[in-house]
């Protein structure tokens, strides 16, 4: 073991035998008492030397036998320890990589500081270099989400998409101006691997039929679609395959003025597009007749129209959904799994929903139907937390 105080959390001493680890109220750890002797080692604490050197230089700072293996232990415990060398074998693949690495020296960083065990960040890191995602659609949303993800390590980002670039779909960290006119699958394609460090795999990108590739090896689906109705009212058939071959899949995007991001669905475990669907018509009869108009009507921003999508608007969207996306990818279930975070300009408020699984639906994730339980039945669909994203 080659121990580093995780470099991410700011040091400083709050008094003469006290030191706070961190700054922010989730991260802070406070430990103490600290004699001089002890704080001297934790400037050796670099990852530069194993336990047998520290010991050697432990004992010339005046520490006890046992004293460094206490405080290394106790650190670990309290989650500010990291270790250099661990992580398995990924993470050493990983760390070859200098110029790779140093790209993700900055996310490397937050996964320790999220992760407390030692080597908990690097073996993330590195299991995202084995992840596929497949992203559904190229526009202002969909473009900067992908880049985010392929400049966060993920290893495969692939987008479908049709059509060409249109002036409307460039927005920072998505389309580039001189992409307009392009295929949008192929633009999507080479702003991903420009984001990527280091010389990614080639994504696979292509219109994205209904359906579409939900083949194996997929870690996730992003349905960020262009037609901002299509993320706030989910079509529950576009996600049969998905379903089916038990593919999770996240949905976001933006619909007039409003940005979401979820839900994440968790095939046969949370409440899925058709949970969302039925609970709509249930609490709005007249919800299906209008949204028949709104699907089979000229839809704006899908057919040569610019609908209404606010850059920074989208710009928050594409990266609340990266970074729940990149949570579910390191093993977490972000707050959108079985919910949807929801906000409107111009106040951006963000609230979260939760989704009820539905017992009359047949994605099992509400359990099996029961003709005497119509109560249950009827608890589903959007039930609002009032609860506002900090």
């Amino acid at each position: 073991m080659h121990p580093r105080v995780k470099p991410a959390l700011r040091r400083a001493w709050r008094d003469r035998q006290s030191v706070q680890f961190g700054v922010t109220a989730a991260h802070a750890v406070l430990v103490g008492p600290v004699d001089t002797a002890t704080g001297n080692l934790l400037d050796l604490l670099d990852g530069t030397r194993g336990i047998p050197l520290l010991r050697a230089e432990g004992a010339a700072l005046g520490l006890r036998e046992g004293q460094v293996d206490g405080v290394v232990e106790r650190l670990a415990a309290a989650g500010l320890i990291d270790d250099v060398a661990a992580g398995g074998p990924a993470a050493d693949a990983l760390r070859s990589r200098a110029g790779v690495l140093d790209r993700l020296r900055p996310d490397l960083a937050s996964l320790d500081v999220v992760h407390p065990e030692p080597g908990g960040g690097a073996r993330r890191l590195a299991a995202r270099g084995s992840a596929r995602v497949q992203v559904r659609g190229a526009g202002r949303v969909g473009a900067t989400l992908a880049s985010v993800l392929a400049a966060s390590g993920v290893g495969r980002v692939d987008v479908l998409d049709g059509g060409t670039v249109e002036p409307w779909d460039v927005a920072p960290g998505g389309m580039p101006a001189d992409a307009v006119g392009v295929r949008r699958d192929a633009a999507a394609g080479q702003a991903v691997r420009r984001c990527a460090p280091g010389r990614a795999p080639r994504a696979r990108a292509g219109p994205a039929e209904p359906g579409g590739d939900g083949g194996p090896g997929l870690s996730l689906v992003v349905v960020a679609p262009r037609d901002g109705l299509a993320a706030y009212v989910p079509d529950p058939a576009t996600a049969e395959p998905w379903m089916a071959s038990g593919v999770p899949h996240l949905y976001a995007g933006v619909m007039e003025a409003t940005g979401v991001v979820g839900p994440l669905v968790l095939p046969g475990g949370t409440a899925c597009a058709g949970c969302l669907a039925l609970a709509r018509r249930e609490l709005d009869p007249g919800w299906p007749r209008m949204l028949a108009q709104w699907r089979s009507g000229r839809r704006a921003g899908a057919d040569g129209g610019a609908g209404a999508c606010d850059v920074a608007l989208a710009t928050a969207v594409a990266g609340l959904a990266a970074a729940h996306a990149l949570a579910f990818l390191d093993g977490e279930l972000p707050s959108s799994t079985g919910a949807r975070w929801e906000t409107a300009l111009p106040l951006l408020d963000w609230r979260s929903h939760h989704l009820v699984a539905r017992r009359d639906c047949g994605c099992g994730a509400g359990g099996e139907p029961d003709e005497d339980a119509e109560g249950d039945v009827a608890s589903g669909g959007l039930m609002p937390h009032d609860t506002m994203a900090g």
